[in-house]
């Protein structure tokens, strides 16, 4: 059995890929998570095969309690399910170390191939995403003023680009709203913008986002 921790912060969306785990008898979720400081605990006390990480969530974001998975366990197999498919993320997930990337309007079955591809010790990549990152990797030459942010602020920049608000943003992440300010405005200066419409319009431009996520 393919031992699986189920990291998202969502009741309704672990639900749902709980559901699509369960149809397969290699599976067997063992713990779930809420919480990228929950998944660090489970990963710490339990002997897991994969943990299915989602990117954004409350508190410790899934690329920072990656990295400290990896800092207890070099070995440990994690696999990100993301909304967001446009780089820089995807590639700043296989830069942490990450076996996997599946973005989450994936088909059940492309997720299912993803564990036990990298259950098999294969690192695995939705082909869309990987189309992307090599795509950047070939124009290279170009200008990327986003591969400069940190994973925080790459995280709120996407939640301002969708229309959040900076209270609701505090809420959703679990810090202070002055603190997603200093985020947003060292933001702005790293892009040489100057306020969430320009933001936004970089962020088309480089297709970070697209307009249907508008």
């Amino acid at each position: 059995m393919i031992k699986i921790l189920l990291v998202d912060d969502h009741d309704l969306v672990r639900t749902g890929i709980r559901l699509i785990l369960d149809s397969e008898k290699a599976f067997d979720v063992v713990a779930e998570a809420n919480s990228g400081e929950q998944a660090i605990k489970i990963c710490r006390s339990h002997d897991l095969d994969i943990v299915l990480m989602d990117m954004n969530m409350p508190g410790m974001g899934g690329l920072e309690a990656t990295r400290k998975i990896l800092r207890h366990d070099p070995d440990a197999k994690v696999i990100f399910l993301s909304m967001y498919k446009e780089n820089p993320i995807p590639a700043k997930v296989m830069q942490v170390g990450a076996w996997g990337f599946v973005t989450k309007d994936a088909e059940p079955k492309e997720m299912v191939k993803a564990i036990l591809q990298v259950h098999a010790g294969q690192k695995y990549i939705a082909p869309d995403v990987a189309q992307q990152i090599a795509l950047g990797k070939l124009d290279a030459g170009g200008v990327d003023p986003f591969k400069h942010l940190s994973e925080r602020e790459m995280q709120i920049m996407m939640m301002l680009t969708r229309g959040s608000k900076v209270p609701d943003i505090a809420i959703q992440l679990n810090i202070s709203a002055k603190t997603v300010n200093t985020y947003r405005y060292r933001m702005f200066e790293k892009l040489g913008v100057t306020g969430d419409v320009e933001l936004t319009h970089l962020a088309l431009r480089h297709k970070i986002i697209s307009p249907d996520q508008l």
